[in-house]
């Protein structure tokens, strides 16, 4: 059995598409491969199939292993909600709201949990590949600590270091975190790679051998940028940041950018249509007149959220594009926020209270009661859909008499109003394939299922790996010793 875990310099240097290369990598040689991320901090989650819910990235991983995502990959996830607040989810269940500093204190409690899901994942595999989350650098967050060496000394897994050279400064970053590793930590370290480089290695070599001088680890190898990364689901809200308007496309579908955006890679197969054009619009900037779908996405605090979209004046376009024919769609909390009242009785997602909706769906909403998880199966627009349900609450009213979605086993979900032109879902993945795409935007492209599209990045991305990386020799540092 061999086990391995990748932390990085610092937070989006590419830990997650590097984990999943590599479980595809490794699975393909032959090997029983598992993902694991002790914590992740994310609102870009996925159902699982045992009624869980993991990090986004866990689950794509997963799938790089060619295995059903389960609870145990990610044992304790965090949901920024606002207000220094985050939902807590362990081993796939939720169990509370609590404050940024509350985490600090109590996080050294979930170890042992964290422990057990890992030795389970061991168990079950050749190889199990761990992620770490943000850096070990961070040493004022290492007392207590479960994602990074508090996680690796316990459970004994060797270390590599993943630096970042696209955003510059990787010799420091990774001189500079072993400089102030102390040494018990540092020890767990076998090595670094070198990621996101773009051009020739070779003009590389001399800061290469500074850095294994300097710091006393030696290097899996020189990875390149890796086009095909932008195929996969992202987790981290960073992307958002850098999303520009790409013309070209034949279909605009507009997303508003809300503060508490949540699982937005709902819009990824849209995204990665060729004939269509996403616009994700910050604030400050109005709905385009043009677009021809705008998409509410997920929120994982509703009601702030729709009072941002007032301040923004969002809604005042959407009514605009609605009295234009354009057409309207929600998904999970945008879904919520379309209908006449939003309540959170027992202020789950923040101070308890009730609010007008946007009125644009017949339809009011009270959060509370279990979470709804599960994966679906069914038609909406007489086109088949296979995707989740995660959310708190219950939608009824007038306009459910019209649903978006019926489920292969009787049931049926969301609403549509009476002319059409909007509708709610709480539907996640809805436009994973190419014919429920085309059901909503009739020149939509035939381009594959966004699942195919993901494998497809996946076995690209493995390739690199094997031809860029020292595999063998990593994996050799997955079955030794961690005290080598």
């Amino acid at each position: 059995m061999g086990k391995l875990m990748v932390q990085g310099t610092g937070s989006d240097v590419g830990k997650s598409v590097l984990v999943a290369g590599l479980c595809r990598a490794y699975a393909n040689r032959g090997l029983t491969v598992r993902p694991f991320k002790p914590q992740n901090m994310s609102n870009n989650a996925a159902v699982t199939a045992d009624g869980g819910e993991i990090g986004r990235a866990q689950a794509t991983q997963a799938i790089a292993a060619r295995v059903a995502p389960h609870v145990d990959m990610n044992p304790v996830l965090l949901k920024p909600q606002g207000d220094r607040t985050s939902q807590l989810i362990v081993r796939g269940r939720m169990r509370g709201t609590l404050a940024a500093a509350r985490w600090r204190e109590g996080r050294e409690g979930l170890l042992a949990e964290v422990l057990e899901s890992f030795a389970t994942l061991e168990r079950q595999a050749d190889l199990v590949l761990v992620e770490g989350a943000g850096s070990p650098a961070e040493i004022n967050l290492r007392a207590g600590d479960i994602a990074n060496m508090g996680f690796a000394r316990a459970a004994g897994v060797p270390v590599v270091l993943v630096g970042d050279i696209d955003r510059g400064g990787v010799i420091a970053s990774l001189v500079g975190t072993r400089a102030v590793l102390d040494a018990d930590d540092a020890a767990m370290v076998k090595g670094f790679i070198i990621n996101r480089f773009r051009g020739d290695p070779a003009l590389f070599e001399d800061g290469y051998r500074a850095i294994e001088q300097r710091s006393g680890w030696r290097g899996f190898g020189v990875v390149p940028w890796l086009a095909d990364a932008a195929r996969l689901p992202s987790e981290d809200g960073v992307v958002l940041e850098r999303a520009r308007r790409r013309p070209g496309g034949r279909v605009l579908v507009a997303c508003p950018v809300t503060r508490h955006i949540a699982n937005f890679d709902d819009l990824d197969p849209l995204r990665l249509d060729p004939a269509i054009e996403v616009a994700m619009i910050s604030p400050g900037s109005p709905l385009p007149a043009e677009a021809a779908l705008v998409v509410l996405p997920g929120s994982k605090a509703t009601i702030a959220d729709l009072a941002f979209i007032r301040e923004q004046g969002w809604d005042i376009d959407l009514i605009a594009h609605r009295r234009r024919g354009g057409a309207v769609l929600g998904l999970c909390g945008g879904y919520q926020m379309l209908g006449r009242t939003v309540s959170d009785p027992l202020g789950l997602e923040g101070p308890a209270g009730s609010v007008a909706g946007l009125g644009l769906l017949a339809v009011d909403t009270v959060l509370g009661g279990d979470k709804m998880l599960r994966k679906v199966r069914g038609v909406a627009r007489g086109a088949p859909i296979y995707g989740y349900e995660m959310h708190l609450g219950t939608t009824t009213g007038a306009d459910t008499a019209r649903p978006v979605a019926r489920y292969d086993d009787g049931g049926h979900d969301g609403a549509t109003s009476a002319d059409g032109l909007v509708a709610g879902t709480y539907v996640h993945g809805l436009f994973g394939l190419a014919a429920q795409r085309r059901a909503w935007l009739a020149a939509a492209g035939d381009g594959p299922d966004h699942a195919a599209s993901i494998d497809a990045a996946l076995d690209a991305i493995a390739d690199a790996l094997e031809r860029h990386l020292d595999l063998d020799a990593l994996l050799a540092v997955a079955r030794g010793s961690a005290a080598e």
